[in-house]
C-alpha cells in the first residue's frame, strides 16, 4: 500500500512512501501479539517484592507455653504464622519474570501491530523531524499543525535525535522511539504512529 508523505506542518508533500504488505498488510495473529505484551511487561517488574517466613523473624525460640493440659493447640514458636507477628507461609520471594520468546513470534507481533494500525489509518509518515534547539514548544506546535496534539503518539526515528527526544520528554503522551527498538507494545499503546521517511526502510529491512 502507498501512503503519502507529510511534512511537519502537517501538508502533504509530493512524495508518497511504499508500504510492504508483507510487514503493513499481514493477516494479523493475535496470540503472537499476546506473547510479546506479555513478556514485554513482565520484563518490566522488578520482582523484588519478599516477605520474611518464620526462619527470617526476630524473635524467642522459647516454648511459649507447656505442651498439653491447656485444652488448646499445641504451641512451639512465638514465629509460628498462625500468631501476629509471625511469619508468612509461603510468602514472596524475589524473583524475575521474563520468560524466552522466539525471535520470529516477536517478529510476527510487529508486523501484526503495524498491519492494525495501517487498516485503521492511524499510521502518518513525515519527511523528516529536525529541531534546532530543545524545545518543549517547539515540539508541542508541530504536533499541533499535525492535528494530534493531546493524543498518545509513538514517533519512530531512523536513528538517535537527542534535540527530539528531549522536546518531547515533558509532552504527556508523547513517546519517541527509533526504528530498531521499536516494539509490540508501544505499536498498541499510541494511538498514532508517526513514522519518519527514512524510518520506514528501517522497519521493513529489520522485520523482513
Amino acid at each position: 500500500m502507498e501512503i503519502k508523505v507529510v511534512d511537519t506542518k502537517g501538508k502533504e508533500t509530493a512524495a508518497k512512501v511504499k508500504l510492504a504488505d508483507s510487514i503493513f498488510g499481514i493477516e494479523p495473529n493475535d496470540h503472537a501479539i499476546y506473547l510479546d505484551v506479555k513478556q514485554y511487561l513482565a520484563a518490566q517488574r522488578q520482582g523484588t517484592h519478599k516477605a520474611k517466613e518464620r526462619g527470617e523473624i526476630t524473635g524467642s525460640t522459647r516454648k511459649i507455653k507447656k505442651q498439653k493440659g491447656t485444652g488448646t493447640a499445641r504451641a512451639g514458636s512465638i514465629k509460628s504464622p498462625i500468631f501476629r507477628g509471625g511469619g508468612r507461609i509461603f510468602g514472596p520471594r524475589p524473583r524475575n519474570y521474563d520468560f524466552k520468546l522466539n525471535v520470529k513470534v516477536k517478529r510476527l507481533a510487529r508486523k501484526s501491530a503495524l498491519t492494525y494500525k495501517a487498516k485503521e489509518n492511524n499510521i502518518i509518515v513525515v519527511d523528516k523531524m529536525d529541531l534546532n534547539e530543545i524545545k518543549t514548544k517547539a515540539f508541542m506546535n508541530m504536533m499541533s499543525d499535525m492535528n494530534i496534539a493531546f493524543e498518545k503518539v509513538l514517533f519512530v526515528l531512523p536513528e538517535d535525535n537527542n534535540n527530539v527526544y528531549l522536546s518531547s520528554r515533558n509532552i504527556q503522551g508523547a513517546n519517541v522511539v527509533t526504528a530498531d527498538t521499536l516494539n509490540t507494545y508501544q505499536i498498541l499503546d499510541a494511538n498514532k504512529l508517526v513514522i519518519v521517511e527514512g524510518a520506514v526502510e528501517k522497519i521493513q529491512t529489520i522485520l523482513n
